[in-house]
């Protein structure tokens, strides 16, 4: 199916693309466009494991200002800035050496659904967690992942309804304000995040009550009126409401599975382990969001359980029943790295499998040879 997305932001239209337009024509032709979307999201796994050596527990900003260098908050600043041009010129580069693939486009949006919730993490360390006068609670910050990660879920299931990319204008904006947050930590200091803003509001606060206003008012009634819309102009691709909802019962169960423990945890879980917990979300929702993708482009039907919602519900189960007792901790870390292991599997194979069957290579451009 032939890719198409629409962008109506205007900070994308009128800022951000002419910026990306100059910076394009630097790049050699020989260049693959994988390779700018993979150095992209390498940069932010980096730049995620910096900030986590310096504040594993989210305190960092909090308790002892001066613990993250300055440096690396610059760092952060152009990390992000980078990976947000690469992610934004890489299709644009694919269309100059006439190299758009369907690998490609599973390429760009299977990171991203990876590198969303990276860039969260990143930016909690910034605000970092409550200490009882400043900070945000792990709670908060739970909610916070799952409504960026619910956004992204909505732009997918949309197209998988639609056909079309409606490119979410919290995009955009995200990434600008993320690079100045990083840039004013790293100029101003973790302090400018403690003191009261206006009203007693923190900027925290302010930021946590622009993103659920955005998803809730902007991006979500945007998403169901783009389906009505397809669907009056009968251009839907899915007949039944049944096989239009499909996608949505995997990514929900798991946010069920996930808040259950969260919230029913007898160790509490979520306090002790946040930066394990909370990435294993971001890992879990990438793998369910890819196989979406890929019914998507393949137009084929989603199953209705994706795979790993079993394991989740038995290590669920086994940690609120007590039957883990301390073990809690151990086994979400042994968990956590299993599922992050079965992720990475999972995108080599399906990128080995593409790149045979459509006789490219991922990092190259060079033809394959026919065997």
């Amino acid at each position: 199916s032939q890719y198409s997305a629409v962008d109506t932001n205007p900070l994308s239209v009128y800022i951000m693309q002419p910026i990306w337009n100059k910076i394009i024509k630097i790049v050699p032709l020989w260049i693959a466009p994988n390779l700018l979307t993979f150095s992209g999201f390498v940069m932010i796994l980096f730049n995620y494991f910096l900030i986590s050596f310096y504040d594993w527990d989210y305190t960092a900003s909090g308790t002892s200002p001066g613990l993250v260098p300055t440096w690396v908050w610059l760092f952060s600043a152009f990390t992000t800035f980078c990976a947000y041009a690469l992610d934004s010129i890489d299709g644009k580069h694919a269309r100059r050496t006439q190299s758009s693939t369907p690998l490609g486009e599973l390429f760009d949006h299977g990171l991203d659904s990876w590198a969303t919730s990276i860039f969260v993490l990143s930016f909690f360390s910034v605000c970092s967690r409550d200490n009882g006068k400043t900070g945000v609670s792990v709670y908060t910050m739970y909610i916070y992942l799952s409504i960026v990660l619910f956004n992204f879920m909505c732009s997918h299931w949309e197209k998988y309804n639609t056909g079309v990319l409606f490119l979410p204008w919290g995009y955009d904006i995200s990434q600008v304000v993320l690079i100045a947050a990083y840039l004013l930590t790293g100029t101003v200091g973790v302090e400018v995040w403690q003191k009261p803003l206006l009203f007693g509001y923190y900027i925290t606060d302010v930021l946590v009550i622009l993103l659920i206003g955005f998803s809730l008012f902007l991006s979500f009634p945007q998403t169901l009126y783009n389906i009505h819309r397809a669907y009056l102009k009968k251009t839907l691709k899915n007949d039944s409401l049944y096989e239009g909802l499909l996608p949505l019962v995997s990514p929900l169960l798991l946010f069920v599975l996930l808040t259950v423990w969260v919230v029913l945890s007898p160790s509490n879980i979520l306090a002790k382990q946040p930066r394990l917990f909370l990435w294993m979300v971001g890992v879990a929702f990438s793998n369910v969001i890819c196989k979406v993708i890929i019914c998507q482009m393949s137009s084929t039907r989603p199953e209705l359980f994706h795979w790993f919602l079993f394991p989740l519900a038995l290590v669920v189960y086994a940690a609120i029943s007590g039957l883990l007792g301390s073990m809690e901790e151990a086994v979400l870390g042994v968990f956590t790295t299993l599922v992050t292991a079965a992720h990475v599997h999972y995108g080599v194979s399906v990128g080995r499998q593409l790149s045979e069957h459509l006789n490219i290579y991922i990092f190259s451009l060079k033809k394959r040879v026919q065997e």
